[in-house]
């Protein structure tokens, strides 16, 4: 009895030795190269230069609007501009405006009457890229059309209604008032 006690005890030591060793980290089945991301950023650089030749051509085939490039990829013109005013719009403020959507060849998606007037609290809402930073760049009383890509409007998801996937946007905003933000009084 006391020899299979000693086995026992020693049987049960050993897996307790083994058990308690380090282990190595098990390895995942698959291992990504990145492959993928990559080629979606290839992808997504076509899809962007498209767009832009796409725009280039808008504005040479329209010289008289003199439109500008934005720091941020962007194109706007002025369609009215207010010289007198300094004031525009910057984080806290409330933005009053009115726009109007269209695709690249002119065809109405939304007109201003569907998208109704805004109130934007300027860095504090969620609204299109190229607008939260459009609107930053305006006066009071300004009109301005900003030709964005597809990246700087609904992206390559659309809105689910009305807008494709990559689908480059001209943007028609009129800004109507600015309400200063009460915080940094």
């Amino acid at each position: 009895m006391k020899l299979e006690s000693n086995t026992i005890g020693l049987f049960f030591g050993i897996l307790f030795l083994t058990s308690c060793s380090q282990q190595q980290a098990r390895r995942p089945v698959s291992q990504s190269s990145g492959q993928f991301m990559k080629e979606s950023a290839e992808r997504n650089k076509l899809i962007i230069a498209k767009e832009e030749k796409r725009i280039d051509s808008i504005m040479k085939s329209h010289p008289e609007n003199n439109y500008i490039a934005s720091k941020k990829g962007y194109w706007y013109c002025y369609e009215t501009k207010n010289e007198t005013d300094t004031l525009r719009p910057k984080k806290g403020d409330v933005a009053y405006f009115e726009y109007e959507l269209r695709a690249l060849n002119g065809a109405i998606i939304y007109s201003k009457e569907e998208l109704k007037s805004q109130e934007y609290h300027v860095d504090k809402q969620n609204i299109m890229m190229g607008l939260r930073d459009g609107i930053k760049l305006m006066h009071k009383n300004e009109k301005v059309v900003f030709l964005f890509t597809s990246h700087m409007g609904f992206g390559y998801h659309g809105d689910n209604k009305k807008i494709g996937i990559n689908e480059p946007l001209m943007c028609a905003v009129t800004l109507n008032d600015i309400v200063p933000s009460t915080e940094s009084k």
